[in-house]
């Protein structure tokens, strides 16, 4: 080696100290500019996202059902009196259930309802729908079990309580409670004892129990409508009968003008006018729920609607009115239907 020149060994070691140094100063400048890594926690449960709540249906309101009621379609020449007649009906209630302010107007076409708004009908019988009773907001009671004792008796447990710690009151009371009496059950009555053939021993018969002095009520009869007492209506020959063969809704009676014409059974007046065509001067009267009766060609009605009448009472003259005669046209409907009267009437 020549003496004037350095060594490149060690020339060359202080370069690469230096270039090392760089190396790691780069190395954790990239390291400081990276992204901290999140760290999740493994004991933290993350909250459940809220769940929507569905809205509550509307509630249902029950609508009455349609075609359920009987009605009637109105045609040329009804009238609101004619049509209840028919159907056994006051023409007033009638026209309230149907929102008719004038029942000397309706139109054809008009379909009116045969019964009160709220009522249907199941096998052609008119029926009120129940109404439910109000709720109470009492709790029930918790029920009682009943488990046998030591002593052969039925007790009736009381529902579980909360244990109380133990302690010299508690041990007490418990003593205290199963020392307390218990009811003896009532007395049963010994069966009456049957005397042997041949015996002098009498059976003795258990005592009546106490008589109460609530009057009985007697149960209603279905047929009640049905036994109407019924009488004549008017004193005279029958010159007209009845017949469905030839549209002969009842019977006529002669007799004279002004002659008394009585009602044949009690009931109320429903109709008193003279709006029905072929019929004059009318009565009708409502009896019950089933039967009416209709006294026409009158010459004066001396009864209104609303009145209350008896039977035999007088309630119009006989006379001609939309006759060709001094009669007196009655009949007897049932549900609207017409009868025979002479099925009802006694014997002249």
């Amino acid at each position: 080696m020549h003496p004037d020149l350095p060594n490149v060994s060690s020339v060359a070691l202080p370069w690469r100290r230096v270039a090392a140094a760089a190396a790691v100063a780069l190395t954790l400048a990239a390291c400081a500019t990276r992204q901290p890594v999140p760290v999740e926690e493994r004991g933290a449960v993350a909250p459940a996202p809220p769940t929507a709540t569905a809205p509550s249906p509307p509630p249902v309101v029950a609508k009455e059902a349609e075609g359920t009621a009987p009605t009637y379609t109105v045609k040329r020449g009804d009238t609101l009196a004619q049509i209840a007649l028919d159907n056994g009906l006051d023409y007033k209630e009638l026209a309230a259930w149907n929102n008719v302010e004038n029942p000397n107007v309706i139109r054809v076409g008009q379909v009116l309802r045969l019964t009160a708004p709220g009522t249907t009908t199941v096998a052609g019988t008119a029926t009120t729908a129940p109404l439910r009773p109000p709720a109470t907001s009492a709790e029930p009671r918790p029920a009682v079990a009943s488990a046998p004792s030591a002593r052969g008796d039925n007790v009736k447990s009381s529902p579980k309580a909360l244990r109380e710690p133990y302690s010299d009151h508690a041990v007490r009371e418990v003593a205290l409670a199963s020392a307390a009496p218990i009811a003896p059950a009532p007395p049963v009555a010994p069966p009456a004892a049957t005397p042997a053939p041949g015996s002098d021993t009498v059976a003795l018969a258990t005592p009546p129990g106490p008589k109460s002095d609530a009057p009985r009520v007697a149960a209603p009869d279905a047929g009640d409508d049905d036994r109407l007492d019924w009488s004549w209506p008017a004193k005279g020959k029958v010159v007209g009968g009845f017949s469905e063969s030839a549209n002969l809704k009842g019977i006529d009676i002669a007799g004279a003008a002004g002659q008394p014409v009585l009602a044949s059974a009690a009931g109320k007046v429903v109709y008193a006018g003279n709006g029905l065509r072929g019929y004059g001067k009318l009565i009708i009267i409502k009896h019950n729920k089933t039967y009416l009766s209709a006294y026409a060609h009158n010459r004066e009605l001396l009864v209104k609607e609303g009145d209350q009448v008896a039977k035999g009472q007088k309630i119009a003259e006989m006379g001609n009115t939309d006759a060709d005669q001094v009669k007196l046209h009655f009949e007897i409907r049932r549900l609207g239907k017409p009868m025979d009267p002479a099925r009802y009437l006694p014997p002249a």
